[in-house]
């Protein structure tokens, strides 16, 4: 069952690529655009990622932090972030138990592709309270950042 707004953000523990361990927890106090992506190296999740990368100013002005997840191992994220020179965190879900907490996870992919996460995007509030949350089925759509964006600023 997907995560809605309203609900209590489900915490987790995931490796960056540095091999350091990030929790939700540790962004308490700050809005947080916690993104799901199925694939690296794919052009729509280069896209969605792109985007955020030339408008992170946009979302640091709203008080907000953006943290990238997919399934993908965090070697593979590595040089995903490197070659992209993404500046924000790639989180890796290896084990698609973050996607699977917040309802964010495809039960079968493409070319029979099991546990890839589901593209979306999830606004969660200084106090872990998840403010905005859109699941999408098709990996070609993008979140709706203009929506995301007003729900960060309506945070103040």
């Amino acid at each position: 069952m997907a995560i809605k707004a309203g609900d209590k953000a489900p915490n987790f523990t995931l490796y960056n690529t540095k091999k350091e361990e990030v929790s939700l927890e540790d962004y308490k106090g700050k809005n947080v655009v916690l993104l799901f992506f199925p694939l690296a190296f794919t052009g729509v999740c280069t896209e969605e990622l792109c985007s955020m990368r030339d408008n992170i100013g946009d979302y640091e002005k709203l008080d907000a932090s953006i943290l990238a997840v997919s399934v993908d191992s965090l070697f593979t994220l590595g040089q995903f972030k490197q070659a992209q020179s993404y500046n924000f965190p790639l989180l890796s879900d290896f084990n698609a138990t973050t996607a699977t907490a917040y309802g964010a996870l495809y039960d079968n992919f493409v070319l029979g592709m099991k546990n890839v996460a589901k593209r979306s995007a999830f606004v969660i509030d200084k106090e872990g309270i998840v403010r905005y949350a859109e699941v999408l089925e098709s990996a070609g759509d993008l979140p709706n950042f203009e929506a995301v964006k007003e729900t960060l600023s309506q945070l103040g």
